[in-house]
């Protein structure tokens, strides 16, 4: 089931974003992320969480490209799913929900910025009809090196 996020969701989320900033290069961050921390993103940002077996599994939230009005209907997202979540279709029914609420709400297309370390990120959103834009290198630096981050773009309208 897909739902709106809620404030009692912040731990949850917590639980399942650290082990990816604490153990892996999907996120360029190295700072994990506190219940406040989401609590703030839930407030600021539209997100979605998906919840199987009586628990919450993944969530995604969107929220603009960049500042200001020129960019008003360019979107950027993230997407988190725990790894028993993975290959269930958790993820790409939370892009769905997230992409649907996009367009629905004016956005014109969505942008990925997926690491250049994390292969299956990118063929997961090259399934939902992501396409490669750019690759910047070394944009990120974490676990003693750099590395790349790939820009990943579909249109909505």
């Amino acid at each position: 089931m897909i739902r709106a996020a809620v404030p009692e969701d912040a731990a949850a989320l917590a639980a399942l974003w650290n082990p990816w900033i604490r153990d892996t290069a999907v996120t360029f961050n190295s700072a994990e992320k506190s219940e406040a921390d989401l609590l703030a993103m839930i407030a600021a940002r539209d997100c979605f969480v998906v919840y199987i077996n009586n628990g919450v599994q993944g969530f995604a939230s969107y929220s603009q490209f960049r500042g200001g009005s020129g960019y008003a209907t360019c979107m950027e997202h993230s997407v988190i799913l725990s790894p028993t979540a993975r290959g269930m279709g958790a993820g790409r029914a939370l892009m769905t929900a997230v992409e649907g609420h996009a367009k629905a709400s004016g956005a014109h297309q969505m942008i990925a910025g997926v690491s250049g370390e994390n292969p299956q990120g990118q063929r997961f959103h090259a399934a939902l009809g992501y396409h490669e834009i750019a690759i910047i290198r070394d944009a990120g630096f974490k676990f003693g090196r750099f590395m790349d981050l790939v820009l990943m773009q579909k249109f909505l309208s």
